[in-house]
């Protein structure tokens, strides 16, 4: 299969993305429009020829990954289903896509944490909206799994798994992870294994078992 060829970011893309890593590192007050259009080298009123201002720009970034992580999950679970792929693969797939989102989105994950109370309520209602249809994609890829567990027992796996995974952005330092590769088997391990121990008795089983991608029969 042939991969397909990455465009390059857009200039309203660019500012995104430097406004995030900014925001992130000095927190959104701490950041003038001019510092964003300097990293994407324009001028600060420049900005506002894409957005109304570091408001909007803020409301993108955080309504916007929390689109995508629930719309990525759905097409993800959409696939499996269409391929006749296994429970397992199924869940395999969901966690891979959020380990992408904690390796390569860092910056959002700090942003989230931090800065979601800044947004408008409507904004921040949708986030939340989002957030909480993702969070019962995955109840359902769990509870196929083990299905005796209580979608409140499942509710509560899936967001201890999401605190393991989004913890990326507190390690700090060039060596503080491993290579991208060996990082995502670490964390996809870590993700089955926290799983497997959510039904009583039932510990290490799921870590035991290898991701299938056979249709069940």
């Amino acid at each position: 299969m042939s991969s397909q060829p990455v465009s390059a970011p857009t200039r309203r893309e660019q500012i995104l993305r430097e406004a995030a890593r900014l925001f992130a590192e000095r927190g959104f007050h701490g950041v003038g429009v001019d510092e964003i259009g300097a990293a994407v080298g324009i001028s600060g009123p420049g900005l506002y020829r894409h957005f109304a201002g570091k408001d909007a720009m803020l409301a993108e970034l955080l309504v916007g990954i929390s689109e995508r992580l629930h719309d990525g999950g759905r097409t993800r679970m959409e696939e499996a289903a269409a391929a006749g792929l296994s429970p397992e693969a199924a869940l395999d797939a969901l966690i891979d896509g959020h380990i992408d989102f904690a390796l390569d989105d860092r910056p959002l994950i700090t942003l989230h944490d931090r800065e979601l109370d800044r947004l408008r309520e409507s904004d921040r209602k949708q986030v939340r909206k989002l957030q909480r249809q993702y969070v019962e994609l995955w109840v359902g890829a769990v509870q196929a799994i083990y299905p005796e567990l209580t979608q409140l027992e499942a509710r509560v796996a899936v967001h201890t798994v999401f605190g393991l995974l989004n913890s990326t952005p507190h390690l700090s330092g060039s060596s503080a992870l491993p290579d991208r590769e060996t990082t995502a088997a670490l964390l996809h391990r870590l993700a089955r294994g926290a799983l497997s121990a959510a039904p009583a008795g039932a510990a290490g089983a799921g870590a035991r078992a290898k991701p299938q991608g056979s249709v069940r029969t």
